[in-house]
C-alpha cells in the first residue's frame, strides 16, 4: 500500500478533498495510506509565522526552510524511512500519466505544498527529489496541485478501482486519447447509440474503439500521436483522416 504524505499550511481544505469519492472511499478500506501534515505546527517561531520577506528587492512573502524541513524530518521518524519528496511547483516537471504510472509503484510519496511567493530554494535543494507541475500556470497555492497528483496516482494503485480496465482504457494510458462513450437512453435529441456497439460483435467493438482513439487524439491532440505505438492498421486509419506520418513517407 503506497503511503503519501502532504505537508501543507491547509490540511483541512485537502482533507476535504482527499476524504470525499473514490479517494476517500479507497483511504477508509486501508487501500490507501494518505496524511496530511500541518507544516505551521514544526515553526520554531513563537507567533508560528512560517514565512518572511525575502532577501533582495521584490514584493511577497516566502516560506522559511526551518518549518518545511523540520515537517520533513517529523515525516521520516514517523514513517521510518525517508520519502520520495515532491515539490508541486509550475517550474517543475508536467505531471503525465506515464510518470503517475511510475509514481504509484514507489512506497512512500511526501508533498510539499509552497505558498506565497515559494519556498526558500535551500531547503529545495537539501530534500527534494523532482518538482512537479500540474501546468504552464501559477496557482495561490501548491494544494491544489497536491491534490491532483495524489488522485492521480492513488488511482492506480491496487484495489482502488474495481478493475485495471478502469484507467488502462482511459485517455493517456496507452498515448491516446479515449474513445467516445454512451448510455441509456439508446436515442437522446435525435441522436442514436452508433449501432456498431450495441450488435454484440466484440472483435468490431474492439477495432470501432481504436479507431475513434485514434480519430480524438488526431483530431484534439494530434502531438501526443507522435510518440504512440502505431501499428500499420492504425496508420492506414489515421491516413484516411489526413495524417502524415512524420517517421515515414506516406504511402500511395
Amino acid at each position: 500500500m503506497i503511503k503519501i504524505d502532504i505537508a501543507t499550511l491547509f490540511p483541512e481544505m485537502c482533507e476535504t478533498v482527499l476524504g470525499t469519492s473514490i479517494i476517500g472511499r479507497a483511504r477508509k478500506a486501508g487501500l490507501l495510506d494518505i496524511r496530511c501534515w500541518q507544516i505551521r505546527d514544526y515553526t520554531v517561531d513563537k507567533h508560528r509565522n512560517v514565512d518572511d520577506t525575502p532577501y533582495g528587492p521584490g514584493k511577497g512573502m516566502l516560506m522559511q526552510a526551518v518549518p518545511m524541513y523540520r515537517s520533513w524530518e517529523v515525516v521520516c521518524v514517523y514513517r521510518g524511512g525517508r520519502p520520495h519528496v515532491i515539490y508541486m511547483s509550475p517550474q517543475g516537471r508536467t505531471l503525465t500519466q506515464k510518470r503517475a504510472r511510475e509514481l504509484a509503484q514507489m512506497e512512500h510519496l511526501y508533498i510539499m505544498c509552497g505558498h506565497y511567493e515559494g519556498v526558500d530554494q535551500r531547503v529545495l535543494d537539501e530534500i527534494v527529489d523532482e518538482e512537479i507541475s500540474i501546468g504552464d500556470y501559477v496557482l495561490t497555492g501548491g494544494e491544489l496541485g497536491a491534490l491532483v497528483l495524489a488522485d492521480c496516482v492513488g488511482r492506480l494503485c491496487p484495489g482502488v478501482l474495481a478493475d485495471e480496465s478502469c484507467f488502462t482504457e482511459e485517455s493517456h494510458w496507452d498515448g491516446l486519447l479515449e474513445y467516445p462513450q454512451y448510455t441509456k437512453p439508446a436515442v437522446w435529441h435525435g441522436v442514436e447509440v452508433p449501432q456498431i456497439i450495441t450488435n454484440g460483435n466484440h472483435a468490431a467493438i474492439s477495432r470501432w474503439r481504436r479507431e475513434m482513439s485514434l480519430k480524438n487524439t488526431f483530431e484534439k491532440r494530434p502531438e501526443l500521436l507522435e510518440k504512440a505505438v502505431l501499428s500499420e492498421k492504425d496508420k492506414w486509419y489515421l491516413r484516411t483522416l489526413g495524417w502524415q506520418d512524420p517517421n515515414g513517407a506516406q504511402e500511395e
